[in-house]
């Protein structure tokens, strides 16, 4: 699985080209701005886009939904919890599949109720509810600290420390990270009680 990760925009967002090499299908993560970019990586690469995934549902992460998905002639895909338009809706779970390829859906509520993960290949694209260095805002609307606690620490904590990250916006000291790593550095994932978190959440 090749990853095509690109800073796009004035938010520091980044939109993931994700190619299976077997057989050159692939899928587009998060498309906003910069799609000429986009357009270009899977053009140059001969790439068949199959789906268009939104990590959550928050306009930086979507508006270029309909432009690549109508260009490319795919389908989009979205948590079911989502309130925008799209073809396909996933579950905690499920799995997408493209080429030989395949990512497992983690809904991971918090930032948004429709936020979600996709992890396969020693690879987890982690939208915004996981950033190198720090985690995604529960201030916005859909947003709620006691469920960012349960994703970060029952979910995400849990899995392979090996996991390459590959978050929704360039905020960190590097454009990747791991999980391990993000274990041991990132302040918003030390061990604490959910009322530490949320004191801790609350208090920025």
């Amino acid at each position: 699985m090749k990853v095509y990760q690109l800073e796009v925009g004035n938010m520091q967002n980044f939109t993931y080209v994700v190619e299976d090499e077997e057989t050159q299908e692939a899928i587009v993560i998060d498309p906003s701005w910069e799609l000429d970019l986009v357009m270009k990586i899977i053009e140059q690469n001969n790439l068949k886009i199959k789906y268009v995934i939104n990590t959550h549902h928050h306009f930086d992460h979507t508006i270029g939904n309909d432009a690549i998905a109508k260009h490319t002639n795919s389908k989009i895909i979205q948590h079911s919890a989502s309130t925008l338009k799209n073809d396909i809706q996933v579950s905690h779970g499920d799995k997408i599949k493209f080429g030989k390829s395949e990512l497992t859906v983690f809904h991971t509520p918090g930032h948004s109720k429709d936020s979600m993960c996709l992890v396969g290949d020693g690879k987890i694209f982690s939208g915004d509810t996981l950033f190198v260095g720090n985690c995604g805002r529960i201030d916005l609307p859909g947003g709620n600290g006691k469920e960012l606690y349960h994703s970060i620490f029952d979910i995400i904590s849990k899995l392979d420390d090996m996991l390459i990250m590959y978050p929704g916006h360039n905020y960190g000291n590097s454009p990747t990270s791991t999980i391990g790593k993000e274990k041991k550095t990132n302040f918003v994932m030390q061990p604490r009680t959910e009322e530490e978190f949320l004191d801790f959440m609350n208090s920025d």
